[in-house]
C-alpha cells in the first residue's frame, strides 16, 4: 500500500472525491487568481466526513462507493419548497414514482399539493422498488420588507452600566434602554452583542464571540433583583453583603478606571443564584418553569447537565473520564441522576434569563419599537463547551472554522470554532440549526448573523496545520436559508446578515432574494470596481443595516480624529511606517468629509456649513446615513458621546483590553446609563436622525 501523501499537490481523483462531498480542491482569493489547497487540507477534511483518502488505494475505493451511492440515491436526504412549490429534484425521479408527504401538522398529503410551512417527510416509492425518505423544508418565498425605514442604537450590553448595574450591563439595563430609547428618541431597534452562554472558568474568555452553547443565554446578564424570588431569599444579610459588594465591583468601574471584570460579577451573580435556588418557587411560577422544561426539552437537559459535570470535572469536556465524554452513555445517565440537584439549578437559570429576554423584547414593542431587540448570532462555539459536547455528531472532529489568506492577512485566520457537518445537518433536515434559531427567535425581533457567508461555505482548518492549509466545505445554502426564513418567519423577526469582506459572489444576490438584510458601514462604501471614491448615498443598496462603525472598528469620533492610527502605533500593529499611516487615514477621512460638505451635510456650530466640530462631523455622518435608501440605519451608541476607544482590537489579546470597557466620554470617563438618557451630545445626535428622518418621509410623499 501506498505511503500517505500529505505534502503533495492533489491528484484528479482526491480532487474528485472532495468535489463530490462539497470540499473545493481550490478557491479564488481575487478575480483571475486561484489557489489549490493541499492534499493534506483535502485529506484532513475529508477524513472529518468520515471520508478514507489517505492513500490513492482508499481514494479510489471511496470515489467508486461516492458515485454508485449518488447514482442510487433516489432523492437527497433533505429538499426545501419555497411558496409551496414542488423541490425541483422530484422532476428527475423516475416515471412511475409515488410521493407521500406526512406534515409537521400530522397530515398525509400528495407531494403535488400545497404544503404548509413546516419541516415535513417526503417518502418516494420508484416502480424499480427503490424507496426514499427526504426532510421537506416548506418555507415562505421570502421574509416581508419592513413598513417603514427604522433607526436604532448598536450596543455591547456588558459597556452598559447603570447605578444599578454589578459591575457590567445587564438585561435590566437592556430594558431601560430600550424603553427610553423607543419612548424618547424614537427608536425602532437596539441591537446586542451575542448573549450566548459562556464557557465557565477563571480566566473567562471575555469574547462573546466564542460561547459554550448557543443555544441557551448567560446568567451573567440577568438582573438579580428582578428575579421574583431573590426578594424572599431567607438571609438578608448575605443579600445587604451582595449589594455591597456589587456596590464596590460597579464603583471600581465607573469611579476607579477597573475594567469590566466577568467573573467578579459571575462570582457575585452565582452566590445571589444559589440563594435564589433555595427559595421554593410559587404555583404560577412552577407552572411557568414546567412550561419551559418541557418545551426545551432533551436540549435544554443537555445544557445543564454539561454545566453540573463542568463543575466537577472543568469545563474541558474532552479531559472528563471517558463515560461522561457521551452525552448518551450510561455513565453521563448516571452522573445526571447523582447530580440532579446542580442540573435543575443549571435549568432554571436557563429559564430565569430567557425571561428576562422575552421582557425585554415586550418592552421594546410597548416602547412603540417595530424591531425590538436584534440579538446577534456567533459563527460557532467553542470546543470543550456545552453544545460541542452535546452536538458531538453534529460537529466535525479535529477541524476549526477560520478564513483563507488575504491582502490583510497572508497567514490566515483560524478562529478555534469547530465546524457543523454538512452532511450530518441534511440528514437530520437541519434539526440543530432549526432549533437554535428557535430559542433566539423567543425573544428576538431581528436576528443579526455573524459572517452570514458561513451558511454557504466555511474555511475548515484540520486541527494542528497552519490556517494557510485548509479549504471550503460548502453547505447546502438554499435549506439553510429555508429553515432562516422558516423560523424567522413564524416568529415574525427580521434577519441581517453581517457581510462585511470577501464574499463569494452570488452570496448576497441570494440574501436579498430571501428577504435577509445586509450590512454597510460606511468607511467601506466605495466604489471598488471604479475610481475607489466614496460611494453618493443613492448607489447604497436599500436592503441593508448602514451604519459608521462596529465594535470590531474604531468608533467615528477616532477614526475623524485619526486617534485609531496612534492607539494601533502604541501597540505595535501598524504595517507601515506611523507618518504614512497616518497620512493614509487622512486622505480616507478627508474623501469623506468632503463628501459630506458636497452634500450640505457638515454644518459648523452655528448653522451654516462647513467643518465645525468633531461633534459636528460625527452628526454629518449619520445625515448622510439618512440620504441613502437604507432601510435601517444603527448608531453606535458610543459615538453618542465621543468614545474613542474600540470594544474590540482585532489582532490583540493582552495587549488590549477587548470586551471589557465601559462606554466612556470623549475623556475617557464611563459613562453610566442615566448619564446617557441625559446627555445633551447623544439627544442632539438622536434629534438629527430624527429630523432627516421626518424630513426623508416628506420627500418620499412627496414623490409618490
Amino acid at each position: 500500500m501506498s505511503a500517505p501523501r500529505l505534502a503533495e499537490v492533489p491528484d484528479e481523483d482526491l480532487c474528485r472525491l472532495a468535489e463530490s462531498h462539497g470540499v473545493a480542491p481550490s478557491y479564488s482569493p481575487a478575480p483571475h487568481r486561484t489557489v489549490t489547497a493541499s492534499a493534506a487540507a483535502l485529506i484532513g477534511t475529508l477524513a472529518a466526513l468520515g471520508v478514507d483518502a489517505s492513500t490513492p488505494e482508499a481514494t479510489r475505493a471511496a470515489l467508486a462507493a461516492r458515485r454508485a451511492e449518488l447514482r442510487e440515491r433516489l432523492l437527497p436526504p433533505t429538499l426545501v419548497s419555497w411558496g409551496g412549490a414542488a423541490p425541483a429534484a422530484l422532476a428527475a425521479l423516475p416515471e412511475g414514482t409515488r410521493l407521500r408527504v406526512e406534515t409537521e401538522q400530522g397530515e398525509t398529503r400528495d407531494a403535488a399539493e400545497h404544503l404548509p410551512p413546516g419541516v415535513h417527510r417526503l417518502t418516494a416509492a420508484a416502480p424499480d422498488g427503490r424507496t426514499a425518505h427526504a426532510h421537506l423544508i416548506a418555507a415562505p418565498s421570502r421574509l416581508p420588507t419592513p413598513a417603514a425605514r427604522s433607526y436604532g442604537l448598536l450596543v455591547q450590553l456588558y459597556s452598559l452600566l447603570s447605578r444599578r448595574s454589578w459591575g457590567m450591563g445587564d438585561l435590566g439595563d437592556l430594558d431601560e434602554l430600550t424603553a427610553w430609547a423607543g419612548r424618547s428618541l424614537g427608536a425602532g431597534f437596539i441591537q446586542v452583542n451575542p448573549l450566548h452562554a459562556a464557557v465557565p472558568g477563571i480566566p473567562t474568555d471575555p469574547s462573546p464571540y466564542r460561547p459554550s452553547s448557543r443555544r441557551f443565554p448567560d446568567p451573567v446578564h440577568l438582573r438579580i433583583e428582578a428575579v421574583p424570588e431573590y426578594a424572599h431569599a431567607d438571609d438578608r444579610e448575605r443579600v445587604r453583603s451582595l449589594a455591597e459588594r456589587a456596590g464596590r465591583l460597579r464603583e471600581s468601574v465607573l469611579e476607579k478606571d477597573a475594567l469590566i471584570d466577568r467573573d467578579a460579577v459571575w462570582e457575585l451573580k452565582r452566590e445571589a443564584l444559589e440563594l435564589v435556588g433555595e427559595v421554593p418557587l410559587g404555583p404560577g411560577r412552577r407552572a411557568a418553569y414546567c412550561d419551559y422544561l418541557a418545551e426545551e426539552g432533551e436540549a435544554l437537559e443537555d445544557h445543564a447537565t454539561w454545566c453540573a459535570l463542568a463543575e466537577v470535572h472543568g469545563p474541558e469536556w474532552h479531559t472528563w473520564p471517558e463515560g461522561l465524554r457521551d452525552p448518551r452513555s450510561p455513565e453521563t445517565a448516571r452522573a445526571r441522576r447523582e447530580l440532579l440537584h446542580r442540573v435543575d439549578f443549571h435549568c432554571r437559570l436557563a429559564w430565569l434569563t430567557d425571561a428576562q429576554l422575552v421582557a425585554a423584547q415586550r418592552t421594546a414593542r410597548e416602547a412603540g419599537m417595530p424591531v425590538g431587540i436584534v440579538h446577534d448570532l456567533a459563527v460557532g462555539v467553542h470546543p470543550g463547551g456545552a453544545d460541542a459536547w452535546a452536538q458531538q455528531r453534529y460537529f466535525a472532529a479535529g477541524m476549526s472554522v477560520g478564513a483563507p489568506p488575504d491582502a490583510f492577512n497572508s497567514r490566515g485566520q483560524d478562529w478555534g470554532l469547530p465546524p457543523w457537518r454538512p452532511d450530518r445537518l441534511a440528514e437530520s433536515g437541519y434539526a440543530p440549526f432549526r432549533g437554535l434559531l428557535r430559542g433566539l427567535f423567543r425573544y428576538a425581533g431581528a436576528l443579526r448573523i455573524d459572517h452570514v457567508m458561513g451558511l454557504f461555505r466555511l474555511w475548515w482548518v484540520p486541527v494542528g496545520l497552519p490556517p494557510t492549509e485548509g479549504t471550503y466545505v460548502r453547505y447546502d445554502a438554499e435549506a439553510m436559508l429555508a429553515v432562516l426564513v422558516l423560523e424567522a418567519s413564524r416568529a415574525g423577526a427580521m434577519v441581517i446578515g453581517e457581510d462585511l469582506g470577501t464574499v463569494e459572489e452570488g452570496v448576497r444576490e441570494a440574501l436579498r432574494e430571501r428577504g435577509v438584510f445586509g450590512t454597510s458601514v460606511l468607511w467601506f462604501e466605495r466604489d471598488w470596481e471604479g475610481d475607489g471614491r466614496p460611494l453618493p448615498p443613492d448607489s447604497w443598496r436599500a436592503d441593508c443595516l448602514a451604519t459608521a462603525t462596529t465594535h470590531d472598528l474604531p468608533p467615528t469620533a477616532a477614526r475623524l480624529t485619526g486617534d485609531h492610527v496612534e492607539l494601533r502605533d502604541r501597540l505595535g500593529l501598524l504595517g507601515a511606517p506611523l507618518d504614512v499611516e497616518r497620512a493614509r487615514a487622512a486622505a480616507d477621512t478627508g474623501e469623506w468629509l468632503a463628501l459630506l460638505t458636497r452634500l450640505g451635510l457638515l454644518r459648523g456650530t452655528g448653522g451654516g456649513l462647513g467643518a465645525g466640530t468633531e461633534e459636528a462631523e460625527v452628526q454629518a455622518v449619520h445625515r448622510y446615513l439618512l440620504r441613502t435608501p437604507a432601510r435601517m440605519i444603527g448608531v453606535w451608541l458610543p459615538d453618542g458621546v465621543g468614545d474613542r476607544r474600540p470594544q474590540n482590537l482585532p489582532g490583540t489579546w493582552d495587549e488590549y483590553p477587548n470586551w471589557r470597557l465601559p462606554i466612556a466620554d470623549a475623556s475617557g470617563r464611563p459613562v453610566t446609563l442615566e448619564v446617557l438618557a441625559s446627555s445633551p451630545r447623544l439627544r442632539s445626535l438622536m434629534e438629527v436622525l430624527r429630523e432627516e428622518a421626518r424630513a426623508a418621509a416628506r420627500r418620499d410623499e412627496g414623490g409618490s
